[in-house]
């Protein structure tokens, strides 16, 4: 790989690689892991600002790419192990009052033709936000856009659903979003 035209970071990123994989090996206690860590860091020291004034750009590095791991098995520590979709897959409906059922069912159906309704970016967007609760920064970093538009979005759609539901919907985004006016 050539390191022309790369910033400072991402020299030092591809030059210290082997040792950050072996460390994160050892860490993580997973080679697949520590590839895929130092994948996403290397997609985020590539775009981002040079920071100033670092000591140990090394350890910068190192820390990232530690907290990039937190953050996915934080992630993962959200999903639902096979053995509780099985259990969710097989509970009975006839516990449920069949009227509920049928108008949940309307319900979910209606937010999915409403979802489909969405730009492709703003329905990725969306999902990225409300089903896999990335953070606003993750989301922007993810699609190349500013956390403002991700906002802008994430409104739109939710104005967009909550209209095709005939619901209304109160969401505020940004500084101060819970605070109350």
């Amino acid at each position: 790989m050539k390191n022309i035209g790369h910033s400072p970071m991402v020299r030092l990123f591809l030059t210290s690689y082997d040792d950050f994989k072996l460390r994160l090996r050892r860490r993580l206690g997973s080679e697949e892991l520590a590839n895929d860590v130092l994948h996403e860091t290397y997609l985020r020291v590539d775009r981002m600002e040079p920071p100033l004034n670092l000591t140990q750009p090394n350890a910068y590095l190192y820390r990232m790419a530690l907290n990039i791991a937190a953050d996915r098995r934080q992630a993962d520590a959200r999903l639902l192990t096979g053995e509780e979709v099985e259990e969710l897959l097989h509970l009975s409906d006839e516990a449920l009052d069949p009227e509920r059922v049928v108008g949940g069912q309307k319900e979910i159906q209606a937010l999915l033709d409403a979802l489909y309704e969405l730009p492709a970016r703003r329905r990725r967007i969306f999902i990225a936000a409300r089903l896999e609760e990335a953070p606003h920064l993750e989301i922007s970093q993810r699609f190349g856009i500013s956390t403002r538009m991700v906002e802008k979005e994430l409104k739109a759609a939710l104005g967009h659903c909550a209209a095709r539901l005939e619901r209304k919907v109160i969401q505020r985004f940004g500084p101060g979003a819970g605070k109350p006016s």
